[in-house]
């Protein structure tokens, strides 16, 4: 089973690491690519590109000057404990046991504006570079042109024969992947809570959803779609009546 989830934008590289196990990303010379246009962009510059604060733009002007391969632990982090945000509540990949290791870094697939996708272990700088940024190098109009072939083919290289693949990304950069093309089923699941008599999607509540659900899918090894459909935490469960499409189940609270 592949898990896909989104990033985060904020970071931590302070958290004392469970291990020193990392590995490469198989985009480095991509995200290179793009930290050669990056860099040329001034804090000004950033700031309207990525419609952020002056400050935040002072800060990733100089992480862009900073970036330099080749990753190591001294200048970088495994993805899976460096991203900080409410899918990575969710996960808390750094309470997960020595056994489940090889199963989260052999399931688990963070895709990135700057690199593409990672594997949890891959070493990776930080940056911010969201997938819907309207920016592009090397001819492409913008990151989706960009990734969306790459992504795919790499995806397709990894499936094994009948693996599944759990789309947990948020439409932004689920739309990065041509789930179409991939040659596995792809199941969406949606995670919805009522609030004032109605269910809705309330974003906070889905993104940490989104995590848990990634964490329960490594720890129980799942492989087929009723495994999917077990998930019951935080008081989530699978709700058939809710469900319109098979391979967007809909799980409520």
């Amino acid at each position: 089973m592949k898990i896909l989830v989104s990033p985060a934008k904020s970071l931590n590289y302070e958290s004392p690491l469970p291990h020193t196990q990392c590995s490469q990303p198989v985009f480095v010379n991509e995200a290179k690519a793009l930290n050669v246009a990056l860099r040329k962009k001034s804090p000004t510059e950033l700031k309207a590109l990525m419609g952020i604060s002056d400050k935040l733009a002072e800060l990733n002007w100089t992480r862009n000057q900073s970036f330099s391969v080749p990753f190591s632990p001294a200048n970088a982090r495994q993805a899976v404990y460096a991203f900080n945000g409410d899918v990575y509540t969710g996960l808390d990949a750094y309470t997960i046991q020595e056994a489940q290791w090889e199963t989260l870094n052999d399931s688990l697939r963070i895709l990135s504006g700057l690199y593409g996708v990672l594997k949890p272990f891959d070493l990776m700088q930080p940056y911010r570079l969201e997938m819907g940024t309207s920016f592009g190098v090397n001819g492409s109009k913008n990151l989706y042109q960009y990734w969306k072939d790459k992504l795919t083919k790499q995806l397709n290289a990894e499936l094994d024969t009948d693996e599944l693949v759990v789309n947990l990304a948020s439409k932004e950069y689920a739309l990065a992947v041509a789930t179409e093309q991939l040659t596995a089923d792809v199941i969406a699941p949606i995670f919805k809570d009522f609030k004032n008599g109605k269910l809705k999607i309330i974003s906070f509540f889905a993104k940490k959803a989104r995590g848990l659900m990634a964490r329960y899918l490594i720890e129980t090894n799942a492989k087929t779609t009723n495994d999917i459909l077990r998930f019951a935490l935080d008081g989530y469960a699978y709700s058939d009546e809710h469900t319109t499409n098979p391979t967007e189940p809909v799980f409520i609270r």
